[in-house]
């Protein structure tokens, strides 16, 4: 009888102390020394929208992605210099293939996770992905994963 009552008392305290938040990306934010360059790198590149700055601030540049998240870049004078391919942005879209035509006759490198140029992982849960970096060398990953 102990036991059923250690458990029982384990739901409740776990039931009553746990909280159920709903989250989803608001923005992800990234420090960058040339604000326009890199800027065009992702709309031109990447397709994303340019939106205002709510204050209209110097040194900020704000893009959408996929009218529910945003993607804020942050001008400062200096930043480091050595980027992990473990620290990136995300993006997830099904037309994956489209993308890597597109990177392909731009020119714009990419890389699986090992490092191999032009490559695409393949995750042991069947999603694709690619990396690529940004004109000031942030990593970005696209893969096909479904949204």
């Amino acid at each position: 009888m102990r036991i059923s009552a250690f458990i029982l008392l384990f739901f409740t305290l776990h039931t009553v102390s746990s909280q159920d938040f709903s989250f989803k990306i608001d923005h992800y934010s990234m420090i960058v020394e040339d604000l326009e360059n890199t800027g065009d790198f992702y709309a031109s590149v990447l397709g994303l929208k340019d939106i205002p700055h709510p204050t209209n601030a110097e040194g900020f540049r704000w893009f959408t992605i996929d009218g529910i998240s945003q993607l804020h870049l942050i001008r400062k004078d200096t930043i480091p210099s050595q980027r992990s391919k473990s620290e990136h942005l995300c993006l997830s879209t099904p037309a994956l293939e489209e993308l890597i035509e597109s990177l392909l006759k731009k020119e714009i490198p990419f890389w699986d996770w090992e490092g191999n140029p032009g490559q695409v992982t393949l995750r042991a849960d069947g999603v694709r992905q690619i990396y690529l970096q940004d004109p000031e060398n942030n990593w970005i990953e696209v893969n096909d994963a479904k949204q």
